[in-house]
C-alpha cells in the first residue's frame, strides 16, 4: 500500500505549480480529485507540442502531470457549483489551490470558510509571492520568478546571461515544497485533528533551493556571478569538449584530479605550481581547462566516461532528452509507464516519482482524464440524481 492511500486530495489548480504538486500526492497513493471549469477545464489541456491532442483538450503540458487524477467540472462563481464543492470538502483531507491571493476569499471558498466545515482540512494556497507583502497581488508565471528570484542572474556565463533555466524550474520547485509541506501537515492533522493554511510562495521556494550561492552572499558577501557549465565550487569542475561529445567532470577531490590526469596522460599537471592546491585550481581554472581538453581530444566522451569512470573519476555524458529517455538504465528502473489508448484517445506516456518504495510503486495508477470524466460518478455518490445531474450540465455548472 502507497504512503498516502486512504488521502482525498481535491485539485482546484491550473497549469503547473499546482498539478505538480498534486501529481506527486497521486503517485503517492493519494485519491485526488482535479476540480476544473466546465468551459475547457485546466489551460495546460491546450498546451505542448502534439496541437492535435490540444485541440481536444489532451495536451502534453496537462498529461504530464495529471495521470493518475479524477476530473470533476464545476462552475465555482455558480451557487450550486460552490455548495457541491463544499459537500467535497466534508470528506477531504487537502485542498490545492493557486489561484492570485484572495480569489478563494471572494467566492467565499477560503480556508477561514471551508475549514469550518472541515476543522482537520490541510488548504494550501500556491501563488508566485505568497499571500502577503507588497509583491502579493501581482501575477505570475515561471519566467516572472526565475528573473526576480536571481536564477536568470546566474545562469549562462559572461556572454549570454541572465538566461532562463530550460524548463519551469520555479512551477516545478514551487509544487515539490506544496508537497512537501502539505505531507507534513497531513501527519499533525492525522494526530491532532487539526488541519492547516499553508502558504506556498514560488519566490521563496525557489530561493530557498539556491542554498549555496544564497548563503555565499549572505555569509561571505559574495556576490554570485555567472559561470556557465564551470561549477564555482572546485576545479576542475564543469563541462569539457573531447574528441567527439561534451564530457561533465566532477574532479572536486584532490585524489580525482590526481586521477583524472592520470588517465588522460598528464600526470605532470597536479605538480604544475598552478594547480598544485585546490584554492591554486579555481584561480588558474581556465588554464587547467585548456591543458584537460587538449588531452580530451585524443578520444571521444563515451570512452573518456568508461576509462575515467574506472578510476573513481566522478563524470557523465551530456545527453539531450532523448538520449537520456532511452537509456536502459531508467528502462530497467521503469521510470517511464505507458497507458494504452483508450475513448479514441493517442496512449499516454508519463513518468513516475523521482523516488523508489521498496514495498510499493510510486507511479500514476490511470492515465490522465478527460475533462469532467468522473462528473456523473461523483455526483451521484453525493446523491445527485440522473435528472439533477443533466439539470446543472444544461444550466453550464458542471
Amino acid at each position: 500500500m502507497l504512503p498516502l492511500a486512504g488521502v482525498r486530495v481535491l485539485d482546484l489548480s491550473n497549469v503547473l505549480a499546482g498539478p505538480f504538486c498534486a501529481y506527486q500526492l497521486a503517485l503517492l497513493g493519494a485519491e485526488v480529485t482535479k476540480v476544473e471549469h466546465p468551459e475547457g477545464g485546466d489551460l495546460a489541456r491546450r498546451l505542448g507540442a502534439d496541437k492535435d491532442a490540444a485541440a481536444r483538450n489532451m495536451g502534453a503540458s496537462f498529461v504530464a502531470v495529471n495521470a493518475g487524477k479524477r476530473s470533476i467540472t464545476l462552475n465555482l462563481k455558480d451557487a450550486r457549483g460552490k455548495a457541491i464543492l463544499r459537500d467535497l470538502v466534508k470528506d477531504a483531507d487537502v485542498l490545492v489551490e493557486n489561484f492570485r491571493p484572495g480569489v478563494m476569499d471572494r467566492l467565499e471558498l477560503g480556508f477561514d470558510k471551508l475549514s469550518e466545515l472541515n476543522p482537520r482540512l490541510v488548504y494550501c494556497a500556491i501563488s508566485g509571492f505568497g499571500e502577503s507583502g507588497e509583491l502579493a497581488p501581482r501575477p505570475a508565471y515561471d519566467q516572472i520568478i526565475q528573473g526576480m528570484a536571481g536564477v536568470m542572474s546566474v545562469t549562462g556565463d559572461a556572454h549570454s546571461a541572465p538566461l532562463r533555466v530550460g524548463y519551469p524550474v520555479s512551477d516545478t520547485v514551487g509544487g515539490l515544497t506544496a508537497a512537501f509541506g502539505i505531507c507534513a501537515a497531513l501527519v499533525d492533522a492525522r494526530t491532532s485533528g487539526r488541519g492547516r493554511r499553508i502558504d506556498v510562495s514560488m519566490l521563496e521556494a525557489t530561493l530557498a533551493t539556491m542554498g549555496w550561492v544564497v548563503s555565499n552572499y549572505l555569509n561571505a558577501g559574495v556576490e554570485p556571478t555567472p559561470m556557465g557549465n564551470e561549477n564555482f565550487t572546485a576545479a576542475p569542475s564543469g563541462t569539457f569538449a573531447t574528441g567527439d561529445g561534451l564530457l561533465n567532470i566532477a574532479a572536486n577531490e584532490t585524489r580525482q584530479f590526481e586521477s583524472l590526469c592520470d588517465v588522460i596522460g598528464r600526470a605532470d599537471l597536479p605538480r604544475d605550481e598552478r594547480f598544485a592546491a585546490r584554492h591554486l585550481r579555481k584561480q588558474h581554472r581556465a588554464e587547467l581547462k585548456a591543458e584537460i581538453e587538449a588531452a580530451l581530444a585524443a578520444d571521444s566522451a563515451a570512452n573518456w566516461e568508461t576509462k575515467l569512470l574506472a578510476r573513481g573519476v566522478p563524470v557523465g555524458r551530456v545527453l539531450t532528452v532523448p538520449q537520456v529517455l532511452a537509456h536502459p538504465h531508467l528502462a530497467e528502473r521503469r521510470f517511464v509507464r505507458e497507458f494504452a489508448p483508450a475513448h479514441g484517445e493517442a496512449a499516454q506516456r508519463v513518468t513516475r516519482a523521482g523516488l523508489c518504495l521498496g514495498d510499493a510503486d510510486a507511479a500514476p495508477s490511470s492515465p490522465a482524464p478527460t475533462l469532467g470524466a468522473h462528473t456523473r460518478e461523483t455526483l451521484a455518490q453525493l446523491g445527485y440524481d440522473a435528472a439533477q445531474v443533466e439539470t446543472l450540465r444544461a444550466q453550464g455548472v458542471i
